[in-house]
């Protein structure tokens, strides 16, 4: 597909800008050292990201993708979990190859900028600052700042009403099939990270417009 030039651009952050898998994966080993319970490994927390930090704890708890632990144990685990990574939020978490040419490239050619994460604002305005691109954005919508959150085209629609812009004349960068759904709900162009975090499956099967493996392919997509 042919790629209609956009005049915004929402990025997403977790899979997308920010490898934050080795933080939340020492949160996760952490919290589970202090419940007495074995650690769970940094390859199983990358193949569990990208619904949330209250998904990412429940999965963590059951050690599998799908299903619920005991209640009681999740109401323990989580307040520890979130402690731990209000404290590790940046400390091992890098930008993707590629990012930072990305985004001076898209800022070089005059695009509107915004950032629609599910990651709540506590962790992901820290991060942006810490990684040095918090900035670069017009506009920044967390996980926490809307009643929804994607795959909802909310934060979406409401970027792109803040920014001024229409949503065909939008665009969503993100590496998940939630940034697949909101974006197609919402009016939106999609193109998709090779890299990111969708539980093991390849982005391809959600059909996004377009799918790089660097934000600096970005030039030549556009």
């Amino acid at each position: 597909m042919k790629l209609q030039k956009p005049k915004m651009i929402l990025i997403d952050v977790d899979g997308t800008l920010v490898d934050s898998v080795p933080d939340l994966a020492y949160c996760v080993d952490e919290m589970m050292k202090r419940l007495g319970m074995p650690e769970r490994g940094e390859a199983a927390v990358r193949n569990w990201v990208g619904n949330g930090v209250e998904r990412l704890v429940r999965r963590a708890l059951v050690n599998r993708l799908d299903g619920e632990p005991d209640e009681a144990l999740f109401e323990k685990a989580y307040p520890v979990f979130l402690d731990l990574y209000a404290e590790n939020t940046s400390r091992r978490s890098v930008l993707y190859p590629g990012v930072r040419e990305g985004l001076d490239y898209l800022e070089s050619q005059g695009y509107r900028l915004g950032c629609v994460t599910n990651k709540a604002a506590r962790f992901t305005l820290p991060l942006l600052k810490d990684l040095g691109v918090h900035d670069d954005f017009e506009s920044i919508v967390c996980g926490d700042t809307l009643p929804k959150k994607k795959p909802d085209p909310l934060p979406l629609l409401h970027s792109a009403e803040k920014l001024g812009v229409k949503p065909e004349e939008s665009l969503m960068l993100g590496d998940s099939v939630s940034d697949v759904k909101a974006a197609r709900a919402a009016g939106f162009q999609i193109v998709c990270m090779s890299y990111g975090y969708n539980h093991g499956v390849d982005i391809r099967e959600s059909n996004p417009d377009a799918v790089i493996d660097s934000m600096a392919e970005l030039k030549g997509l556009l």
